[in-house]
């Protein structure tokens, strides 16, 4: 398939490797260690990495003659090598991570992970709150984790709600209760919101839950066999049958969560890599306390031609660097960690071994993650290779050869407010959500879904045209007639009136499946519902859609949230500031009665009365 067109044909020549002699420039370095840029004759970096000697690694490149296909590509279009001398291979390996993340060069291994990972948080509350929390917690909480997606965070609160029955609501929701809540009546929450639990009690059951969380399960249960027997000699059976029941809840739990851990350590990654159909899958196990919170798939790009080892040397770099590192990473292959080990224990202030070569209980974890490791590269690869199937059966349908790069955009609004225009990318073989854009739209008259549409083409399309950025090989509107002549006459006053361009309708009734595709000279198009480029045009259009329409919710959210206060008589903008941050949020505000209103500063019954009124 083509390469994704430009907004301007011109592009540099490329440079002759005629023009850079690697053998003067190696007698140049030192052997120190540090940090090396390959770089093209445009300027553009084609590859960083890093060398314990500078002088040997650099060589090492031109004295081989078994490089990979990869590597030959990237040698004949070297015009220069820069090069960055560090104190230690440690400091080489963070700055050549910075640079990769930076300058992200076109022969490096790049893994896309820009999420925070989410923690399960004991807040330091009077009655301690069990919540789902990202970000840095306050010093007065206790945090535990980081779980590998947000799935694993909420099953491990329900599993401990049934185990202690700790609170989960929010702090405005708690301290206005009158009565238990549903959770309460279900024995999921003790409801220490009405005092049915004292606080000496629910404390013992936080420390309880902390020391489940921490890894020390064997001794809770050992704690808890012991309180029981105590009560059932002193006849207090009740007492025991409530002992009785949270061992055997907490005994589904570890049989749930927990991992065979008889080392003496408790917290451990395992990453591993596997293969499938050209497609290189990395997975990542994550065990605290002894318990296996679960994995999380990652996919490289930019990896064609790259060994296992490569790939996943990488990822333990640009990962660790960013996101906290438990005490013993576990990997499916050897790879040179030495250096990793020692700056990733210098930022934690801990060591932190590395290692490959495992045995017992260490080998099965492994296993399993090299195993999940290849299904997600076979899932991945055979996703693909369908994906790659709709777009040439969709190439094929439109008579669109050189079809790769599709660009979908969609208008959301309600009766013309918040109007938000969303435009979403799929090239190649999947969506590129590195490359969405919602453009909030003004300046049009309410509901004129053209002008907003005409709006959006420009903002997105006037930009390539300054920036010489890559055009769509098939702009996708949503909408009929009207919009794609209104997106048409956009794109031909941009001077870009040879992007092929398709409407896409709905059906009757709204329908999924029956829609109908316009073509610019006024022709219709329906495709059978099991064509391959229909499905293909469904998923693109869908994904338009939902961004969107998400997009428009949260503008007309915040538009709605921040005018409802203003409207109220007698509140001003020091009164909305100071309710705010008092109840943390309007939801907070809202969700507050008279009294609890009255009690912030500045605000009277009388006043608390007409915003409560107001709000509800």
């Amino acid at each position: 398939m083509s390469e994704p067109r430009h907004a301007s044909p011109s592009h540099p020549a490329d440079a002759s490797a005629a023009t850079f002699d690697p053998a003067a420039f190696i007698r140049t370095l030192p052997t120190l260690p540090g940090v090396y840029r390959m770089v093209a004759a445009d300027g553009s970096v084609l590859y960083v990495g890093k060398a314990k000697d500078l002088k040997k690694r650099v060589a090492s490149y031109f004295q081989k003659s078994d490089q990979s296909p990869r590597i030959k590509l990237m040698l004949k279009s070297v015009a220069r090598i820069d090069t960055t001398v560090t104190r230690t291979e440690a400091e080489a390996l963070l700055l050549e991570n910075n640079l990769i993340k930076g300058l992200k060069p076109r022969f490096n291994i790049l893994f896309r992970d820009d999420k925070s990972y989410p923690y399960l948080l004991l807040t330091g509350h009077r009655f301690p709150r069990l919540a789902y929390f990202r970000g840095t917690p306050k010093k007065t909480d206790q945090a535990f984790g980081p779980y590998p997606n947000s799935h694993a965070v909420r099953e491990s609160i329900q599993l401990l709600q049934k185990v202690f029955q700790l609170r989960t609501c929010e702090d405005t929701v708690f301290a206005n209760r009158s009565r238990p809540c549903l959770l309460h009546q279900i024995k999921r929450c003790t409801a220490p919101c009405v005092n049915h639990v004292a606080p000496d009690a629910y404390a013992r059951d936080v420390a309880e839950a902390a020391q489940l969380l921490k890894g020390e399960a064997n001794t809770l249960t050992e704690t808890l066999t012991a309180q029981m027997n105590a009560a059932a000699e002193r006849l207090d059976f009740e007492t025991a049958a409530f002992l009785r029941d949270r061992l055997r809840m907490l005994a589904t739990v570890r049989e749930k969560q927990f991992v065979d851990t008889t080392g003496n350590e408790a917290d451990a990654d395992v990453v591993a890599v596997a293969e499938a159909g050209g497609v290189i899958a990395i997975n990542l196990t994550m065990i605290r306390g002894g318990r296996h919170l679960g994995d999380r798939s990652f996919f490289p790009q930019q990896s064609e031609g790259a060994s296992l080892a490569e790939a996943l040397e990488a990822f333990l770099l640009q990962h660790y660097l960013d996101h906290p590192a438990p005490s013993r990473i576990l990997v499916s292959e050897p790879v040179e960690t030495d250096a990793l080990a020692a700056l990733l224990g210098e930022q934690a202030g801990r060591k932190i071994s590395v290692q490959h070569r495992a045995t017992g209980e260490r080998r099965m974890w492994i296993a399993m993650a090299q195993a999940n490791a290849r299904l997600s590269a076979d899932r991945r690869s055979a996703d693909r290779t369908q994906q790659s199937q709709r777009l040439a059966t969709l190439a094929e349908t439109l008579d669109l050869p050189g079809l790769k790069r599709i660009e979908c955009f969609d208008i959301s609004h309600t009766m013309g407010e918040a109007t938000v225009a969303s435009c979403v990318v799929y090239d190649g073989d999947d969506l590129k959500k590195s490359d969405y854009r919602r453009y909030n739209i003004a300046g049009i008259t309410p509901g004129d879904d053209y002008a907003a549409m005409r709006a959006a083409l420009g903002k997105r399309f006037h930009r390539s045209l300054e920036e010489n950025g890559v055009l769509p090989d098939l702009l996708l509107i949503d909408g009929g007639k009207g919009q794609v002549s209104s997106a048409a006459e956009t794109m031909t006053e941009l001077g870009l009136g040879d992007v092929p361009l398709l409407g896409v309708a709905k059906g009757e009734s709204r329908k999924p499946g029956l829609e109908t595709l316009i073509f610019l000279d006024g022709r219709e198009l329906h495709l059978a519902g099991d064509h391959p480029g229909f499905h293909l045009i469904q998923q693109v259009r869908d994904e338009a859609h939902r961004f969107a329409i998400t997009g428009h919710r949260a503008r007309r959210g915040k538009a709605r949230m921040q005018s409802t206060l203003e409207d109220i008589p007698g509140v001003g903008p020091k009164r909305r500031r100071q309710l705010l941050e008092h109840f943390g949020g309007l939801q907070g505000v809202r969700n507050a009665g008279v009294d609890a209103l009255a009690s912030v500063s500045g605000i009277s019954r009388e006043l608390a009365q007409t915003i409560y009124n107001a709000l509800h």
